[in-house]
């Protein structure tokens, strides 16, 4: 855009995130999305805080405007409310706007103080990983998988995960969008024409948005890359969170060592279990997959919801909005999904809590009580959790680790730690949900291999007995036929 040198310095837009000062090549956003008119000085204005419509008809509107975006009834700074309406139409890929997503995450978790792990506490979750590793070596035949350890920080942690969440969620979102797209009329499809475009860009933003602020929210919890049962870390990657371990430990009276040696015992099983069973993540994502494509949107309730609203109560509109006016009803087939994909996170956690238990024995006398922590953490799910399974409708929790734990436990004491792994090598021998209500039949009702081998053996000797008995009665039948036959005399001297 051409220099205007008529126009006063302070006609250009406030730049409150400091983007694309002093960049020639900068968009312009003064276009049309200058100042509202108000008192230049004094604090009155826009970016100050104030209202400029005050003493016109449009003052109690703008008040009630302030209040839905938090400013106590003040007019909110609209340079910074029009940069983010860009970025919410601005174009993106797939069903969900990632960067405003991952830019969402990564303000949810600044909003309270988020340091850079200290190389004290690295040199300590690198300690950790290593004893961690040769004491699983003792519990499992599964080799160690890491490469490389770290110890991250909360935006890390965003930064670093959120290509796995975009393989979770975007299945999800696309089925969400073409529900919520199916769901109108053709009429109305036909009066809204080209804005169904940007509708759907809209309707991106707002999921990238919501997934933003559960995956921020997620990051105040998670103790370790592996934390909600899914390797989100790249490959090879074990990674802790020292600031969400301390948090974990507040009033369970443990060190910070052992806090750091179980949670890294527990990324380091995760580890191993993933990279044995390579099938493992892709049937996780897949399932997911398949809950999202069964998404569909009830009409008639999101009506029935919109017929209640007073449109003058922006406040009890927005509260609609965020309570889930717009969320996906549940189907019995996506319930049935649901139940399978609980029971697959309840045998990776129940595998990793067996193999962790007898890794500590007679090591760590305290990780029974940080086991039992561990185990009501998971199974009951933190705020976070329930954020994030209100906005994407999925909930990643093992709601019977301790089934899954006792059947893996049980499978042990009867065919070695060999057998309880070698489970995992195909989906095929994988316990279903069903096992789960009798985890000790699974492993006592498990074929012994020895046994089975004489049992085919007996098996096969029998089937060769009845088929040499059955040649013999053919072969007499023939040749008391060819007798007949072949006899000379007539039939009364017989």
């Amino acid at each position: 855009m051409p220099d205007d040198p008529d126009r006063l310095p302070d006609d250009l837009p406030d730049d409150p995130e400091g983007e694309g000062r002093g960049d020639p090549n900068a968009p312009d956003h003064g276009i049309g999305f200058g100042k509202v008119p108000g008192p230049a000085q004094g604090g009155g204005g826009a970016t100050g805080g104030g209202n400029p419509f005050a003493g016109t008809p449009m003052e109690g509107m703008f008040g009630a405007f302030g209040d839905m975006f938090g400013s106590g009834g003040q007019m909110p700074d609209m340079n910074l409310l029009m940069q983010q309406m860009q970025r919410m139409f601005a174009p993106h890929e797939g069903a969900v706007n990632w960067e405003l997503a991952t830019d969402v995450a990564r303000r949810t978790v600044v909003a309270s103080p988020d340091p850079s792990p200290l190389s004290t506490e690295t040199s300590a979750v690198d300690d950790a990983m290593r004893l961690a590793e040769v004491w699983l070596d003792t519990a499992t035949d599964i080799p160690a998988a890491a490469t490389r350890t770290a110890a991250w920080s909360r935006s890390q942690w965003v930064e670093s995960t959120m290509p796995t969440w975009r393989a979770m969620v975007e299945p999800i979102a696309e089925h969400v969008v073409a529900a919520m797209a199916g769901a109108l009329p053709e009429e109305a499809k036909a009066m809204a024409g080209p804005l169904v475009g940007i509708l759907n860009q809209a309707g991106g933003a707002m999921f990238g948005t919501q997934v933003g602020q559960a995956v921020g929210a997620l990051a105040t919890e998670v103790l370790s890359s592996t934390d909600v049962g899914i390797p989100l870390a790249p490959a090879g990657v074990s990674a802790l969170l020292p600031a969400n371990i301390r948090a974990f430990g507040e009033g369970l009276d443990q060190t910070d060592t052992d806090l750091f040696l179980y949670a890294a015992l527990r990324e380091c099983a995760h580890q191993r279990l993933f990279a044995h069973a390579p099938w493992l993540r892709g049937r996780l994502l897949s399932t997911i997959e398949e809950y999202g494509r069964g998404t569909t949107i009830d009409v008639s309730a999101i009506e029935q919801k919109m017929a209640g609203l007073d449109p003058t109560n922006l406040a009890a509109a927005q509260e609609a909005l965020e309570g889930g006016l717009f969320e996906p009803e549940r189907t019995p087939q996506q319930q049935a999904v649901l139940t399978r994909l609980e029971a697959l996170l309840a045998f990776v956690e129940g595998w990793v809590d067996e193999v962790v238990t007898q890794a500590t024995e007679g090591r760590m006398p305290s990780a029974p009580a940080l086991r039992e922590a561990m185990r009501r953490r998971r199974a009951a799910g933190g705020p976070a959790e329930q954020t994030f399974a209100s906005l994407v409708g999925l909930e990643l929790r093992p709601r019977r680790l301790r089934d899954a734990s006792a059947l893996w436990a049980a499978l042990r004491d009867r065919k070695g730690a060999s057998a309880r792994d070698a489970v995992w090598s195909h989906p095929d021998l994988m316990p279903t949900a069903a096992d789960l209500d009798d985890p000790l039949g699974f492993a006592y009702d498990e074929p012994d291999a020895e046994a089975e081998g004489t049992d085919a053996a007996f098996d096969a000797a029998l089937a060769d007995l009845l088929e040499g008995a059955a040649d013999g009665d053919a072969k007499g039948e023939d040749d008391a036929g060819a007798d007949e036959g072949d006899d000379p005399r007539p039939e009364s001297d017989r």
